[in-house]
């Protein structure tokens, strides 16, 4: 009962606060969504839930069923608009031992995780992923920057992330938890010891990389810095 009333103070007190300054479980509870793109000022939906309109590269790759779009069997998709500083914000839900990818700041052609930057999705406690390298982690950017383990939930479920590019600045954030914050300009030598121009793009592509998995991704969007 107590648990009850501190959730009814809590609803009534946030009716006079502004939006940005609400939890993310408040949002979800106000705008009546699995998620809290409707309620998140400045973010522009890339994903209708219906069709891949607005996308590019290997569309057919993917399927949309149940609002989410799903790799089958995957490929490299990409939104037709460059983007330069933003915060990307999407759900996905990954089955046990999927891989798959998020390019950023890249262009359509090559390996994003060099010519551009690729932000790891892995099921990385999955026995198969054992004996990886700290910069293959869930959320690293790939060969550069390894990220913190275990925000991630256990596979078969929805997580949220939000990927922030401002300048050099790159926050990358799993279900509340910031497990990567990095400078890129800092950056001499990368943990790989493999050359990757891309970081120093000044805007590109945003993709999902599909290796195979049937990885699931709905409400993704975007706010431009």
């Amino acid at each position: 009962m107590r648990l009850i009333c501190l959730l009814a103070v809590t609803l009534l007190h946030s009716s006079a606060l502004p939006t940005s300054a609400l939890p993310t479980s408040v949002l979800y509870a106000q705008s009546g969504t699995r998620g809290p793109q409707s309620a998140e000022k400045g973010f522009v939906s890339l994903f209708d839930g219906k069709t891949l309109d607005g996308w590019q590269g290997a569309v057919k790759g993917y399927a949309v069923e149940n609002g989410a779009m799903i790799c089958k069997p995957g490929g490299n998709i990409y939104t037709k608009k460059e983007y330069a500083d933003f915060i990307f914000r999407f759900e996905f839900k990954i089955p046990p031992g999927g891989n798959n990818g998020v390019g950023i700041r890249t262009p359509i052609k090559g390996n994003a995780a060099y010519v551009g930057m690729e932000i790891q999705i892995l099921d990385d406690r999955h026995e198969r992923y054992k004996g990886i390298q700290p910069y293959q982690a869930h959320a690293s950017i790939y060969g550069v920057v390894p990220a913190k383990r275990d925000a991630l939930k256990p596979a078969g479920q929805w997580n949220l992330e939000e990927i922030m590019c401002d300048g050099t600045h790159v926050k990358i954030t799993v279900n509340g938890t910031v497990v990567v914050d990095a400078d890129l300009s800092k950056i001499q030598e990368t943990i790989d010891h493999r050359s990757h121009p891309g970081l120093h793009n000044p805007k590109g592509y945003i993709g999902f990389l599909g290796h195979g998995a049937p990885v699931e991704f709905r409400h993704v969007r975007i706010k431009e810095l």
